[in-house]
């Protein structure tokens, strides 16, 4: 028997059918082991030997462990199939070295998409595990855990924030920085003038051979004194011009597109793609849908692309048939495995609708029409622009029209193309026509806008910082933090975010900046590339890192705690707010000498009718002061929940649906509710 094991049981299903009963597919359920939290800092690393690591089974995990030990001894051979990038092959490594599997006995197989063809094409390709992405990823881990562990000790004692992190600080740095330019922006006031006639509109934009710049309405006025009526139709320029497909979806680009267009977090669009790439149920087969979702490559692979090609020209027709589109390969891009595209451009989405929910429709269906259009011909368009003259000021009036549609016969819904017509004016080239009015309007200049998820990410991706594995990650953690809170769909940070990040700009403006954040990511690359030696990284990181750290602990001033106005009942000290890890309280202000916190009463809060009792279900705090939700008619009636419940039954099983991060799920069997 041989024995392969992936990392998420939905795939073990999946890969067990392609390959027959000689294999044994089994979970890790990804990660089986993580740094300790003992030692010096707690940060399971010994750091004064050379970086070594205390790597300790994750919590629960022991049984897996036993169950894979057993399996590993009774195997033939083990191949070992964790997800095809740096973190599945660190969970590998961890795999080989805590099952104590024998070098001539496993294999490292890697599966981009888990079809049949190209599960068996894995199997019949192994090799062996590549230490240095290996190395790589331990590196940043270990750097992850540093700055994570010390830096959110540092702000837990001078803010009133709870963490810090190598790339989310430097993300929430981009977010304060955007939030200042826009308090320190000076709005100007500008003005336009514009000509309207029968069939369009145009705006002046020169005097002579001068751009023209109104700043004024004295100027606005002295310039409408000098027209009339009459415009002279002094130009028409008509060009044909194509407009080409945009490149198949990288990590990143899905995740921006699926904010913008399907309204989706990025954490939600990475839950729903992974889901795809595992596996799927399609009736006569079960079968991943999309290829690895967590890459940075545009890159299409032949075998995909030539079936496409002919899909496209029997489905659509010759003239609709476009080339492979390049790109100059970039620093911060791995190129290890190809875009994200659906495994067969024979499964549309039509054909998959009726297995797949609603948002897993949505998603598929934008993957799919992406990458089929960024292999169809360039949409082609007439552009016409007319120049009109009114005694020497130039008015510009400019229209498109499609002439051929391309690519946009497949992507027309995710653009935004309409045609602007213009009228047929060659008939009164060097001729006047009459204007029915020329009006005017102020304007204001506007900051830039704050970001969107999805814009954060683009900048994040455009600055070399965060790896596409991570931006999902980095966009909860800077939410579940409370650094920023959604306004209108775009970040904006709190005074806690603010605070956090004018603190560490203090010491720490050398290490939580993008230079120095996408310096790391290509060192990591390095290391990757067996081309630097991970051990000297950490050295010379930590050098400048902890003596940094020191001198923030004993220098950085500690935020005062807000008082109440109230005195404390034994010692007739100020109360304060305080922060604790269950939020806020209060408290006397001369902890530790006084220990007095103030019991809060509190109205109950009801969620919803309980649905097992006559009671309701309230907000209520379990002995450590985590908020949880539970009948009131307890210890009669247990029912509870640790997340808010919406009051809605699941309706394949009855159970109650709870809001849970960004997803609305079934208590009982996890199944999601389907977005309206």
């Amino acid at each position: 028997m041989d024995l392969v094991i992936v990392e998420s049981p939905a795939k073990s299903k999946t890969i067990e059918k392609y390959l027959g009963h000689q294999y044994k597919v089994v979970s890790s359920i990804g990660h089986i082991r993580d740094l300790a939290t003992t030692g010096k800092y707690g940060l399971g690393i010994d750091i004064d030997n050379g970086f070594i690591p205390n790597y300790v089974p994750i919590k629960g995990k022991s049984k897996v462990i036993k169950e894979l030990k057993k399996l590993v001894k009774e195997a033939d051979k083990v191949y070992l199939a964790t997800d095809p990038d740096r973190e599945g092959e660190a969970i590998s490594w961890h795999l080989y070295d805590t099952l104590g599997i024998k070098d001539n006995k496993y294999d490292r197989v890697l599966f981009y998409e888990i079809t049949k063809d190209k599960v068996l094409e894995g199997i019949e390709n192994p090799r062996k595990i590549d230490f240095n992405l290996v190395k790589s990823q331990e590196t940043r881990r270990f750097l992850d855990r540093i700055i994570g562990f010390r830096l959110s000790r540092l702000m837990q004692s001078k803010t009133n924030g709870t963490s810090a992190g190598r790339v989310q600080s430097v993300a929430l740095k981009l977010v304060v920085d955007r939030e200042r330019e826009i308090e320190a922006f000076k709005p100007e006031t500008y003005y336009s003038i514009t000509g309207v006639f029968d069939e369009f509109e145009a705006d002046v934009f020169k005097y002579k051979t001068d751009d023209l710049e109104i700043k004024s309405l004295d100027e606005v006025n002295s310039i409408l004194s000098k027209l009339d009526e009459n415009f002279k139709v002094e130009s028409i320029d008509s060009k044909n011009k194509n407009k080409a497909s945009k490149f198949p979806f990288t990590t990143s680009t899905m995740q921006q597109e699926a904010s913008t267009k399907l309204g989706f977090s990025a954490k939600k669009t990475m839950m729903l793609a992974q889901k795809m790439y595992e596996g799927i149920d399609i009736g006569v087969e079960t079968v991943g849908l999309i290829t690895y979702m967590r890459t940075d490559s545009i890159r299409l692979s032949d075998e995909f692309v030539k079936p496409t090609f002919k899909f496209i020209e029997e489905k659509l027709g010759p003239e609709y048939v476009g080339y492979v589109k390049e790109t100059k390969k970039t620093d911060n891009v791995q190129d290890a495995h190809e875009a994200i595209r659906p495994t067969s451009i024979l499964r549309t989405p039509k054909s998959l609708e009726k297995y797949l929910t609603k948002d897993e429709f949505k998603l598929y269906n934008l993957i799919y029409k992406r990458t089929l259009a960024s292999l169809m011909s360039d949409a082609k368009t007439l552009q016409t622009t007319i120049i009109l003259d009114n005694n020497d000021y130039k008015f510009k009036a400019t229209g498109s029209v499609i002439t051929f549609d391309g690519y946009l016969k497949t992507y027309q819904e995710f653009e935004d193309t309409k045609d602007n017509i213009l009228p047929d004016l060659s008939s009164k080239l060097n001729d006047y026509i009459k204007s029915l009015e020329i009006k005017y309007e102020e304007h204001q200049t506007k900051p830039k806008a704050r970001y969107s998820e999805a814009k954060l990410i683009h900048e994040m991706e455009t600055l070399g910082i965060g790896r596409p594995s991570t931006y999902a990650t980095i966009m909860s953690n800077i939410k579940d933090r409370g650094y920023v809170v959604l306004e209108d769909k775009k970040f904006k940070p709190t005074e806690i975010g603010i605070q956090v990040t004018d603190k560490l700009q203090e010491y720490f403006s050398n290490i939580i900046n993008v230079k120095y954040t996408a310096n790391m990511e290509k060192d990591l690359d390095l290391i990757a590339d067996g081309k630097l030696n991970n051990i000297e990284v950490l050295t010379d990181f930590y050098k400048i890192f902890d003596t940094t750290l020191q001198e923030a602990f004993k220098g950085m001033e500690k935020e005062k705690p807000e008082e109440t106005g109230e005195l404390c009942p034994n010692c007739n000290s100020p109360l304060v707010i305080r922060k604790g890890k269950y939020g806020e309280f209060t408290a006397c202000s001369d902890y530790p000498n006084c220990k007095y916190i103030k019991k809060e009463v509190q109205e109950e809060h009801v969620i919803i009718d309980c649905p097992n009792c006559s009671g309701k279900i309230v907000e209520k705090h379990s002995k450590k002061g985590k908020v949880f939700y539970g009948c009131n008619n307890y210890p009669k009636c247990k029912t509870a929940y640790w997340y808010e419940p919406t009051g809605e039954l699941c309706p394949k099983c009855k159970g109650m649906f709870i809001k849970k991060q960004d997803e609305v799920i079934c208590s009982e069997c996890g199944y999601q509710k389907e977005e309206n």
